[in-house]
């Protein structure tokens, strides 16, 4: 299967995309990350010696940098992760979203152009670069309905807007310099090393230490909810199988509004970790982990409802998820307990599961 470039690949879906295609494929896989506050070689640590891993820490907007490693490592295939991911963050500092995922993924979308110029028809032929996407450039559902392949794009963030104008560029590369690119657009991601800002390890975390879980507004909001190994499946089967040019829709046919995420949280807490046994959680009384449930301000913008048709993906390249919801939240939390240190290690820097992003004034 040759080298894949995965840029991002120190984040939470690109080290479980690595980890998998490591395990799973004979393919070589050289990262590329920059290594920011939610990139951690931490989340890579089980396979730094593998003979088939190389790193590299740089910037994908950096475009000597990304000649030096194509040049360097030729690869048959890109997958691009990088990007900044957290719509609160994007709330707080819009500029470094656009830098990356506008303008880096321009810089790698040149540099992926420039070395299939460089390479034989046969090699040429072969070659695919795969932009990974998010649901969150649809826009906001109503109560009924799905995201597909073809829905108008609408972002509502600046976080989904940056990662409209990337899928766009990658459209564009294919349309205008025949570059053999793919785009995949997915629902919510949960699972290991995912970084603490996000909701479901921010919420397990602070139950654990007895601290309140913030639920914005009414808690009624609905994601997709899609395991991340599941997801990392798809993006092989569409990096093996897609046709270039095309969008494939990722989903895990799991709805769920915030509050049910949450209170199945709780439950498996209870199960794993019982609070009466928790010294932090228990010292405030509370009969159970549901009693830290404290509704905040909603956030800007927060889109009601998102749910992803993955039709096309099921049908044309015969992938389906492999982990029920129940089963992959049990299989979260108790990773998240076995790993205590990887929670210390990456929480090491500036952030420390503070409010993100609470105004647009601010």
């Amino acid at each position: 299967m040759g080298t894949w470039i995965v840029t991002g690949g120190a984040g939470f879906i690109g080290s479980n995309f690595v980890r998998t295609t490591l395990a799973e494929t004979d393919a070589r896989v050289v990262v590329v990350d920059k290594l920011t506050y939610a990139g951690n070689l931490q989340s890579l640590r089980d396979i730094s010696d593998d003979p088939r891993f190389a790193f590299v820490e740089a910037d994908i907007a950096d475009r000597a940098a990304m000649d030096a490693v194509f040049s360097e490592h030729r690869p048959d295939a890109v997958v691009n992760f990088a990007a900044e991911s957290h719509v609160d963050r994007s709330i707080d500092g819009p500029v470094e979203f656009v830098h990356t995922n506008v303008l880096g993924t321009l810089q790698l979308l040149e540099a992926a152009r420039a070395h299939l110029a460089s390479l034989d028809a046969e090699a040429a032929e072969a070659f695919r670069y795969l932009q990974v996407s998010t649901d969150e450039v649809y826009g906001s559902l109503g109560d009924e309905g799905y995201f597909t392949e073809t829905t108008p794009y609408a972002p509502r963030s600046v976080y989904s807007a940056s990662k409209a104008g990337a899928d766009h560029l990658v459209h564009a590369y294919h349309e205008t310099f025949g570059l053999p690119a793919l785009v995949t657009n997915c629902s919510n991601n949960y699972g290991p090393y995912q970084f603490p800002e996000k909701m479901l390890p921010l919420m397990l975390l602070n139950a654990l230490e007895g601290k309140p879980l913030p639920i914005y507004g009414d808690g009624l909001n609905v994601r997709d909810w899609l395991f991340v190994e599941d997801h990392c499946s798809a993006i092989r089967r569409v990096l093996e199988a897609g046709r270039p040019g095309q969008t494939y829709a990722i989903g895990g046919r799991a709805e769920r509004t915030n509050l049910q995420v949450i209170d199945r949280l709780c439950e498996v807490l209870e199960r794993e970790a019982p609070i009466a046994q928790n010294a932090a959680a228990s010292a405030r009384g509370l009969a159970g982990y549901a009693d830290l449930k404290t509704f905040v301000a909603d956030r800007p913008g927060h889109d009601r409802r998102y749910a992803i048709d993955d039709t096309k993906l099921r049908t044309e390249l015969g992938w389906s998820p492999a982990m029920a919801f129940d089963e992959g939240i049990a299989r979260t939390v108790r990773w998240y307990l076995d790993n205590p240190e990887w929670c210390e290690a990456v929480q090491s820097g500036s952030y420390r599961r503070e409010r993100l992003g609470l105004s647009t004034d601010e």
